[in-house]
């Protein structure tokens, strides 16, 4: 009983943080557009590549047709001029001639994140007193441009990020972690801003000032770093600016990866995001509104107990409350997790994985302890050990 009623007590905790992390969702201005266009400041793009797939294209050229009153630099970097993506650059430079846009071989690696290093390679080449980091896979709506430098009008706001939406989960890993991302992510980004002020950024899209970005000691502090969008946001914040949000929604889009590759990514993600926030993360676990539930139901379920008469039985009345209230929470869950996705990304093609909505619960459970039990990540074809100050040795 005792047990029970401690699990009881969580499944309700769980519920509640969730119907907070619903209402702060709600509550944000998602999608919504500036009215004003005047504020056009020049600014330089920063693109590190490695590799492309078929996406890839599509995800530049998004860059390429801002519909943007200012002027705009892209310098696309890679390590070597025989990365697959050199030919796709090309191709994109030579279709927008009229772009000021370039291809930069960043060659040095100077320290372990060679999305990094790439991006301190790339800072001195930088024209313009915003600058604006990307990742490869981030497809842009055309005005985003015009709607995060908006943001960036503001003397005290030293940088702005974007929520991003999984756009194309092609298998069934995938619609997995679609839910992690787009139900899960974003709205916990947003209860934890309805606490204190962002002091971290979303690594999709970033535009920092350039004072900001030099008063923390620009890219090259960072080069050590597995979070370094992270890092860049904490160091940002720390240095005393503001860091907004901006309500445009960017797109990645990826390769089809199977079931390996995105537990191995999710697992990259706990880990980076322990190493991060450690106290935060230990405690996240209490929100999981599948876990506690289904655990209330398994320890009430003993409550059905053959009686001292022969052939009665005792029904406790434990177990019909757990099954009406633990089945309310999960059905919520899932509810709530559906009416999430829908706000971000404004389709309906994920009801019909409902269903992954618990099974993602259950993994995210698993993938929380593991978090906490090893040091070890792949990344980008190589293993590292995460240090507990975030940092990548080589391993």
């Amino acid at each position: 009983m005792i047990l029970s009623g401690i699990l009881a007590s969580l499944a309700c905790l769980s519920f509640l943080l969730l119907l907070w992390q619903w209402l702060a969702a709600r509550r944000f201005p998602l999608h919504r557009r500036v009215a004003d266009k005047s504020f056009a400041p020049a600014v330089t793009l920063l693109k590190p590549l490695k590799g492309c797939d078929a996406t890839t294209a599509d995800s530049l050229r998004s860059w390429l047709t801002q519909d943007f009153a200012g002027e705009v630099q892209i310098l696309f970097g890679v390590t070597s001029a025989a990365d697959p993506a050199c030919a796709v650059v090309r191709n994109l430079l030579a279709a927008f001639p009229q772009r000021d846009a370039q291809l930069v071989v960043c060659p040095e690696r100077l320290g372990a994140n060679s999305k990094v290093s790439k991006l301190a390679q790339l800072e001195p080449l930088a024209k313009h007193d915003i600058v604006i980091v990307t990742d490869a896979d981030v497809r842009a709506p055309a005005d985003l441009l015009t709607n995060v430098v908006a943001l960036l009008r503001k003397p005290e706001v030293g940088l702005v990020n974007c929520l991003y939406q999984l756009a194309n989960p092609t298998t069934p890993a995938m619609r997995w972690e679609a839910v992690a991302v787009n139900a899960d992510f974003w709205s916990q980004v947003l209860q934890s801003r309805s606490l204190r002020p962002l002091d971290f950024a979303l690594g999709a899209v970033m535009a920092v000032k350039r004072e900001a970005l030099q008063n923390i000691g620009g890219f090259a502090a960072l080069t050590d770093y597995l979070a370094d969008d992270y890092e860049l946001g904490n160091r940002v914040a720390r240095a005393g600016w503001r860091i907004e949000l901006c309500p445009v929604v960017v797109e990645c889009w990826s390769a089809p990866m199977r079931r390996r590759e995105v537990w191995r990514h999710q697992l990259r993600w706990a880990r980076t995001i322990r190493a991060c926030q450690p106290v935060a993360y230990f405690f996240s676990i209490l929100s999981n509104a599948t876990l506690w539930p289904l655990l209330w139901l398994l320890a009430a379920s003993p409550a059905i107990q053959v009686a001292t008469g022969p052939g009665d039985l005792v029904l406790s009345l434990a177990l019909p409350k757990a099954v009406l209230l633990g089945g309310l929470c999960l059905i919520v869950r899932m509810l709530v997790a559906l009416d999430l996705q829908h706000r971000l990304t404004r389709s309906y093609a994920h009801l019909r994985d409902w269903w992954l909505v618990p099974a993602k619960d259950v993994l995210q459970a698993a993938l929380w302890l593991l978090a906490f039990t090893g040091r070890r990540i792949d990344w980008r074809g190589e293993r590292f050990r995460l240090m507990g100050d975030g940092r990548l040795v080589k391993d």
